[in-house]
């Protein structure tokens, strides 16, 4: 398993457009991606289950990524959500 975490830049937090970014990001891993939001949890790859953290802006999140292709898929996940999110 990989992780990392990363602060949410957006002031208005993980609301709908952005989790739909992230969503459709985390779909092109093959492995599994689980958001961590201090003791909540969701699969990145399911938008209201991650609409169920309640992120906000300046939140810090941790990112698991588990699978066969864990390290290729952390390292564009972490490229796209420190850039977009």
């Amino acid at each position: 398993m990989v992780s990392f975490e990363f602060t949410v830049q957006d002031p208005n937090g993980l609301h709908a457009r952005p989790a739909g970014q992230l969503i459709k990001e985390a779909m092109k891993c093959k492995s599994k991606v689980t958001i961590k939001n201090g003791d909540k949890s969701a699969d990145a790859k399911r938008l209201f289950n991650v609409m169920a953290l309640g992120v906000k802006g300046g939140d810090v999140l941790t990112v698991e990524v588990e699978g066969e292709t864990e390290t290729q898929d952390a390292e564009s996940f972490k490229a796209f959500v420190t850039e977009n999110i």
